[in-house]
């Protein structure tokens, strides 16, 4: 009888308990333009799989320098039931320490080409997707905010949302860090690519109501001040846009909560 008793209680409790089935995929997706396969990580809903599946709109997550397709899972565990509860396909790529950009210095470093066209290709090819403009949102931490924001304003035909979390949105002030010599060349010889290559001289390229924005950074963050610069310009240019600030540095304690925030926001967008 006391057995038959636990067992009614532990079949009670995995009733309780709540189900999340989301499926998380560790990819290689070819790119033809860098002729090598890239490692791509995918969380997807349990409402996008199976037989009875339904579209569901993707938000595309980008790590910062001396990251990889496994940071934002990392920093982040619980995606998979953010995924489940939201109906939302996360997509990880490795951008290596590409910045994003198309280098114009070395052909073997097309991140902006594989994120915008060849890797939302395959993810609309493989997964169920909302394949458009309105299903589709980008945003990263650091680097990969200075990514999420490039990639959208020049792709805003591919994603209708962008965001940055700490990001590196304008590249000038840092001209020896990170690896962006190497992609741009040195700032001293090549000003005028450092110029075209930084997320703060792209809003000339966007009108208010082209993309919803969000973007926020720890006070304590070393690139505070180029946020708060782009906030600026924004207004200056009269678009919309969400920037927050709050306590907190560049750290993964940082983003493991700012990302929430992000989320909400692409949530409604996807919900419009």
């Amino acid at each position: 009888m006391k057995k038959k008793k636990l067992l009614l209680i532990a079949l009670l409790l995995v009733w309780l308990a709540p189900s999340f089935a989301a499926k998380v995929d560790t990819l290689l997706v070819k790119s033809p333009s860098m002729n090598k396969e890239i490692k791509v990580v995918v969380v997807t809903p349990d409402a996008a799989l199976g037989k009875k599946a339904v579209s569901c709109p993707a938000v595309y997550l980008l790590h910062g320098f001396g990251g990889h397709a496994k940071t934002w899972i990392e920093i982040k565990p619980n995606l998979p039931q953010i995924a489940d509860e939201k109906g939302i396909i996360f997509v990880c790529p490795d951008g290596s320490t590409s910045w994003y950009w198309d280098s114009p210095k070395d052909p073997s470093f097309r991140y902006e080409t594989f994120v915008s066209s060849e890797l939302v290709k395959y993810i609309d090819g493989h997964y169920k997707t909302i394949a458009d403009r309105k299903g589709r949102a980008i945003t990263g931490l650091s680097m990969g905010g200075h990514g999420g924001l490039w990639t959208a304003i020049r792709h805003k035909d591919t994603f209708g949302a962008c965001g940055s979390t700490s990001g590196g949105v304008d590249i000038r002030p840092f001209p020896k860090n990170w690896d962006m010599a190497k992609r741009l060349g040195d700032y001293e010889s090549n000003k005028e690519i450092w110029d075209t290559h930084t997320v703060i001289n792209q809003i000339d390229k966007i009108q208010n109501g082209d993309l919803a924005i969000i973007f926020d950074c720890g006070e304590a963050d070393f690139f505070i001040q180029v946020n708060k610069d782009l906030h600026n310009r924004l207004l200056e240019k009269k678009i919309d846009h969400d920037f927050i600030t709050r306590p907190g540095g560049h750290t993964g304690e940082y983003w493991n909560n700012s990302i929430d925030y992000q989320i909400l926001f692409f949530d409604k967008f996807f919900k419009k």
